[in-house]
């Protein structure tokens, strides 16, 4: 084993160890945004305003259009600057706004059924009764047996998974244990997993996109799914283009009133339903961002930009509170604290709430390619040496529990000085894994530094996505910890000599 020099061991770690010793933590700030934060916040009507009062906000929805008017008058009351409802992308699914959904098995008795529709499919003719036909097709060559036999009629799809009882609470906070597991570098081996719903697998999604095709030619009006578990629907999409002919009705339906029909069916006893679904189409050709900010205030730093930042959109069942209108009143309590105690940043401050990231970070991917890196060349834009850095929040409702660094090692010295005002409040888990899904992504991806908070899970699993997310998932305390500990990193980013370093460029893999 060859020996290292102490001479090189210093030089190696020199810079590291000068970071940790540079972060001088102003804690007479940290002390005032914690008074303000948790004494004086406003999160509960940001809350009941985004969620109750806004309502659901799928992307390119009325709903989407309201919420973002109301964020832009919400930010120039709390008195941010430069804001504006901006273009980021085109959107390829054009405008939909559910209107009326009425669903109900009327035989062998009555019952009525919750249920939610798949976005982006077309209304039945009024009301639609009849018997439920159960499509039992396990290969594409069943679909024979049922030519010609569909035309006007509810079919029922066969769950593609099973129900199984979970014995983990619903609802649930971070161990030490965990925390110290998310720490390390790699992740542990099994791991925690609620079962709330099995994924389909590639080829029953191949199998699916068969069927689909199948039913419209034949003429079927209706098609239930099996989506969702505790009699809550879950809410998705359809695959579909503006312009294009409406797609065939679609319900999901919690896997208890599917389930029910589907086993009754099974014992030949036959099921009939009533259904009644208004959806509307209309053009929506563009993702919008919401944006705001505190200008800089240091004539060298100014342009500088601290960025922070949670998807505005949602799925149209519930009111989309833990995902993610919890990110968004957040990051805009966040601001709101800075904004009361007058702070003069030396970098701008700068919000955004983002637009159709659930269908695919197209708010965050927009701003990326309008400000920071073209996306044709990859060139970078003049912003791009101007950003400083980005903190994300959509992992729901539960509180901060520390920070993803995205293997950016240089982060680790900067964010453990920030992160000891907050040990007592249980957050100070640094981990340089990635965490993936959201719109940190979006800036990780082009070389900038952009971070994810680690959160508790909470009700997440059971809410995410589903009718169940209203205003009931989010827990204030959390929340307001939360903003009190994004107010003092943006804060600390604004303030510091330097940006945060970003990952060293690597030469790319030459295929041999």
């Amino acid at each position: 084993m060859r020996k290292i020099s102490t001479a090189f061991m210093f030089l190696f770690f020199l810079p590291l160890w000068l970071m940790s010793q540079s972060e001088n933590v102003d804690l007479s700030m940290i002390y005032k945004i914690k008074q303000e934060g948790l004494k004086n916040s406003s999160i509960e009507d940001l809350a009941f305003r985004l969620t109750d009062f806004v309502g659901p906000r799928l992307t390119g929805s009325t709903g989407n259009n309201r919420g973002n008017e109301w964020a832009k008058k919400k930010m120039e009351e709390l008195g941010f600057q430069n804001v504006r409802i901006e273009a980021a992308r085109d959107f390829k699914n054009g405008g939909w706004d559910n209107l009326k959904t009425y669903a109900a098995m009327t035989a062998p008795y009555y019952v009525n059924f919750a249920c939610n529709p798949v976005a982006w499919t077309g209304s039945t003719n009024g009301s639609v009764k009849g018997e439920i036909v159960l499509l039992d097709v396990k290969a594409e060559s069943d679909l024979d047996k049922y030519k010609g036999k569909l035309s006007g009629k509810i079919v029922l799809i066969p769950s593609a998974s099973t129900y199984e009882v979970s014995y983990e609470p619903l609802a649930s906070r971070l161990t030490d244990a965990q925390l110290k597991d998310i720490s390390m570098a790699t992740p542990p081996s099994g791991g925690r997993r609620q079962n709330y719903d099995l994924a389909p697998t590639s080829e029953q999604r191949a199998l699916r996109t068969k069927i689909s095709e199948f039913l419209k030619s034949e003429g079927a009006v209706v098609i239930l799914n099996s989506s969702g578990t505790f009699n809550v629907p879950r809410s998705n999409g359809a695959k579909y283009n503006a312009g294009d002919k409406e797609p065939i009705t679609e319900l999901n339906l919690p896997v208890e009133d599917h389930g029910r029909m589907e086993r009754l069916l099974r014992h030949n006893v036959p099921v009939e339903m009533e259904v009644e679904i208004q959806n509307k189409f209309f053009d929506s050709p563009t993702v919008y961002n919401v944006i705001g900010e505190i200008p800089g205030t240091d004539k060298l730093l100014k342009n500088e930009v601290v960025l922070l930042g949670a998807h505005i959109d949602s799925w149209h069942g519930g009111t989309g509170a833990a995902d993610n209108a919890s990110g968004c009143i957040v990051m805009m309590e966040a601001l709101r604290i800075l904004k009361n105690l007058d702070v003069a940043p030396r970098r701008t401050i700068r919000i955004a709430l983002w637009g159709g990231e659930e269908q695919g970070l197209n708010g965050s991917r927009g701003y990326v390619e309008k400000y920071l890196v073209d996306p044709k060349t990859r060139e970078h834009k003049p912003d791009f040496d101007k950003f400083a850095a980005y903190f994300n929040m959509d992992n729901g409702s539960g509180k901060y529990r520390g920070i993803y660094i995205q293997e950016n090692e240089f982060a680790r010295p900067i964010f453990e000085e920030w992160l000891k005002p907050f040990e007592d409040m249980g957050c100070s888990t640094i981990t340089i894994r990635n965490t993936t899904g959201t719109d940190h992504l979006s800036f990780d991806a082009v070389g900038l530094p952009g971070f994810q908070f680690i959160q508790d899970e909470i009700e997440y699993g059971r809410g995410y996505h589903t009718t169940m997310d209203t205003f009931e998932r989010l827990v204030m305390a959390d929340l307001k910890q939360n903003a009190v500990i994004t107010a003092s990193f943006v804060y600390n980013a604004a303030m510091r000599n330097s940006k945060i370093p970003g990952k060293p460029v690597m030469k790319p893999l030459i295929k041999q």
